[in-house]
């Protein structure tokens, strides 16, 4: 790959579980890499600088880059983002949060550089497969988008493991959901709308979380009956965590409820991240549905195993920041997901590992 000059020295800030792999995969790519983090840590394949995060990043730090990608937790992401576009560098980060990508999209109309939240897997990745499914049609019926990130080996009987972001999931779990019914815009409360999905013979539910869809009502309205996306779990995980925040209360503590949740349910190395996406409508005048099914399990980067939704989260973020580099995507304005090439993304050094037969055990690297 050959990484243009414009887009050559990166500043990745937050080197969590899905940070420090970006950084790496980013590095690998031949990106010169900095990370940034509270923390000292050892044994990277790049400079580390250690950065008091809760602060407000230093301009003068990020203006020694020709982009940033921020890692962080989402209430970061519309501070550096405005950093980013004063200074007229690329911007990219993983927010699933609808009021931080509107204030993003807002930036981009007069940005220097690429304004590109919402790169990781839902939303991200998902869009880019259902704007590809929805391109074969000639009139669209509905597009359906499902992803689930779960334990290979479920106990108890959330069936659960915080291999993400408490604040995140505790987000999607409350926040409104934006959807597409019957050609009308509207806002749907989550953990309702459930339905049962079947994966390789492994059964599953799905309903309403927040944020998947990213900007994709904006692209479809008036060219879509119905459009949503839900979250992914194994059976009767809706029902408890309804009651968890609803007949408990514990929404109105979320610092809490994710606490809670974390010290019940901790992060597991054996998991499995399923992307569901079905596009129904007509081709030649006959009714027809395509579908994207896939199964994606843990896989060896850089002589380190690394799960399932770490890779596919900083894959999808480092493909994209790879096409906007070799120039395949526009190099500035706000970037959205469901505007990326599904064939583009997966000829990239990061976008492969997506590749793969329907509901398959993914060993690419």
């Amino acid at each position: 790959m050959v990484v243009s000059e414009k887009n050559n020295s990166i500043l990745v800030l937050g080197l969590g579980k899905v940070g420090s792999l970006a950084a790496t995969l980013l590095h690998e790519t031949g990106f010169a890499v900095t990370g940034a983090d509270m923390n000292e840590l050892v044994g990277m394949p790049f400079p580390i600088e250690k950065l008091d995060l809760r602060d407000s990043v230093d301009s003068k730090i990020i203006s020694r880059f020709d982009a940033i990608v921020s890692c962080l937790p989402y209430h970061f992401n519309i501070g550096l983002a405005a950093k980013a576009h004063k200074l007229g560098i690329h911007y990219f980060d993983l927010t699933e949060d609808v009021k931080t990508t509107k204030a993003i999209i807002q930036m981009g109309e007069t940005a220097r550089a690429v304004m590109a939240p919402q790169c990781g897997l839902a939303p991200g990745f998902i869009a880019i497969v259902g704007a590809f499914l929805a391109e074969t049609f000639d009139q669209i019926r509905s597009i359906r988008l499902r992803v689930g990130a779960l334990p290979q080996h479920p106990t108890g009987l959330l069936g659960y493991a915080f291999n993400w972001s408490p604040e995140g999931v505790v987000n999607e779990y409350l926040n409104d959901c934006e959807v597409i019914e019957d050609g009308i815009h509207k806002w749907v409360s989550p953990l309702e709308w459930l339905e049962t999905i079947v994966i390789g013979s492994v059964q599953l539910e799905a309903f309403t979380t927040s944020g998947g869809l990213g900007t994709m009502c904006d692209t479809y309205m008036g060219r879509v009956q119905n459009m949503d996306y839900k979250t992914i779990r194994y059976p009767g995980h809706a029902k408890l965590m309804n009651f968890f925040f609803h007949e408990l209360l514990m929404r109105e503590d979320r610092t809490r409820a994710g606490e809670i949740l974390v010290h019940a349910k901790p992060q597991v190395n054996e998991d499995v991240v399923y992307v569901h996406a079905a596009v129904e409508g007509w081709k030649g005048g006959r009714l027809s549905r395509e579908e994207f099914v896939r199964a994606y399990y843990p896989v060896e980067i850089a002589g380190r195993r690394w799960r399932a939704i770490s890779w596919t989260t900083a894959s999808s973020l480092c493909a994209v920041v790879e096409m906007v580099s070799n120039g395949v995507l526009p190099a500035k304005g706000f970037l959205k997901q469901e505007g990326i090439s599904l064939s583009e993304f997966l000829k990239t050094k990061n976008g492969r590992r997506f590749a793969g037969g329907p509901a398959e055990r993914s060993s690419t690297r």
